[in-house]
């Protein structure tokens, strides 16, 4: 039997370069370990002319942030009909969007934290301070600061005084055009991966995240000691089944295929409260999805070959 070879694209020029070619090694070797011929590709301007002449028999898609989870790439492959792991096109913009995101679960009747989203031209054009002044007295204080798009925390702030809302907007400014301004909820953070199989897309063990600042950054997602993880997390038979639930909603809802993870607060009343959907989750060492592969009793090798012969299967 000739396995299927296949082309792990990760790299890429996002801000999120280097986490994405920390996922795509991890990816890689997991592949190998189930006897696939797995090759290693970093997503720049040759890529297209490579995917042609040297043409895999499926792509996994380890990019992070930009054109990894914009739909970008994967147009790329749909115009060039390789099979692919992960969501669709349209799918991946619907959840690169958060405020889409959040529209679109919230629509369907789940809980999010209130928020509105605005463009830096806003700011420039009605005056910064009087649109951070209407922010506060529309969700009240305190916020979390995250770029409209994007991943990994980059640009992501947290304010708990209105004097530091200028500043806090400049720095997410510096990762995107748009500031989603959210209500902070003080809870259990926790990331649900969801994974597609025969009987449709499952919730796998949810992980509990302590971060030791309290803010679940990018250096606190990415450096070894900084983040205590509890996998499976410590909610209780309802909660733990809600946060399933709405994983698995939320997968449905904004088109994810294959593997998703999404991001939710607990609330201290027990409400399970959206965040985001991430269509290319991060599987470094200390990322939360292979954390949950295991609380299951499988591996990211066993999952993501599965999910390469459903790929070729479909394509």
């Amino acid at each position: 039997m000739v396995l299927p070879t296949v082309a792990v694209l990760a790299g890429g020029l996002s801000h999120e370069r280097d986490v994405s070619l920390r996922s795509g090694r991890r990816l890689s070797a997991a592949l190998r370990s189930q006897g696939l011929t797995v090759e290693e590709w970093d997503t720049d301007a040759g890529l297209l002319t490579r995917l042609r002449t040297d043409r895999p028999d499926a792509a996994v898609i380890a990019l992070h942030g930009g054109e990894g989870e914009n739909g970008s790439v994967q147009t790329i492959l749909e115009m060039l009909k390789i099979p692919y792991v992960g969501t669709s096109s349209q799918g991946c913009r619907r959840a690169w969007d958060k405020p889409t995101a959040k529209a679109l679960v919230a629509d369907a009747g789940f809980a999010t934290p209130d928020w509105v989203a605005l463009p830096n031209s806003t700011f420039r054009e009605l005056g910064a301070q009087e649109v951070l002044d209407a922010i506060v007295d529309q969700l009240g204080l305190p916020l979390i600061l995250k770029p409209d798009q994007g991943g990994s925390a980059l640009g992501t702030q947290v304010v708990r005084d209105a004097a530091e809302l200028p500043a806090a907007m400049v720095g997410c400014f510096a990762y995107g055009d748009t500031v989603l301004a959210e209500r902070l909820i003080d809870g259990t953070e926790i990331a649900i991966a969801v994974i597609e199989r025969d009987g449709g897309p499952q919730a796998l063990p949810p992980v509990e995240i302590v971060p030791e600042s309290g803010v679940y950054n990018y250096t606190a997602r990415y450096t070894a000691g900084l983040t205590d993880f509890f996998s499976p997390a410590r909610l209780s038979e309802d909660v733990a089944k809600a946060v399933g639930e709405l994983a698995v909603a939320a997968h449905r809802l904004l088109g994810m295929r294959d593997i998703s993870r999404t991001d939710a607060i607990v609330a201290p009343d027990g409400t399970v409260q959206f965040l985001e959907v991430n269509s290319s989750p991060g599987l470094t060492e200390t990322s939360t999805v292979p954390m949950a592969m295991e609380s299951a009793g499988t591996n990211l090798g066993e999952v993501f070959a599965e999910l390469v012969t459903r790929a070729i299967a479909r394509g």
